[in-house]
């Protein structure tokens, strides 16, 4: 694939903690990048091995959490984004609104259950519907 459909945000446990397969399946229309955790770079190494890469992208880590969602948002540009994190400001609730069916948030720590799993998987499933 050489444009994404959509891009993911997570932390590397997101990736790592999902069921085998999982996340590479989801991600064949998709392009990850992860945010930075206590884990540092061996969870970083953890998570690309999980979706069998080389290398991952990391979003940047900014002084304060608004700042950080505002990286995040400007990294979605114009694609659909799912973007796990632990919560979201008030704030970055109106973009995803405003966004419509754009934008999946869903508030984890990381690893995601088998609903949240099965939402994100609905939602590549209507994206890539679209796109066919």
């Amino acid at each position: 694939m050489s444009d994404p459909l959509f891009r993911l945000v997570c932390t590397p446990a997101t990736l790592t903690s999902s069921p085998e397969g999982w996340a590479v399946e989801m991600l064949q229309d998709g392009a990850v990048a992860v945010t930075a955790d206590a884990g540092g770079l061996a969870r970083i190494d953890e998570a690309a091995r999980t979706i069998g890469v080389t290398a991952i992208p990391v979003v940047r880590t900014e002084a304060t959490p608004e700042a950080q969602e505002q990286t995040v948002m400007a990294h979605a540009d114009g694609l659909a984004l799912v973007w796990v994190a632990p919560e979201f400001s008030d704030a970055a609730q109106a973009w995803a609104t405003k966004r419509g069916p754009m934008t999946l948030l869903l508030g984890s720590h990381g690893e995601l259950s088998a609903e949240e799993r099965r939402r994100v998987e609905r939602f590549v499933a209507i994206l890539s519907g679209q796109a066919a």
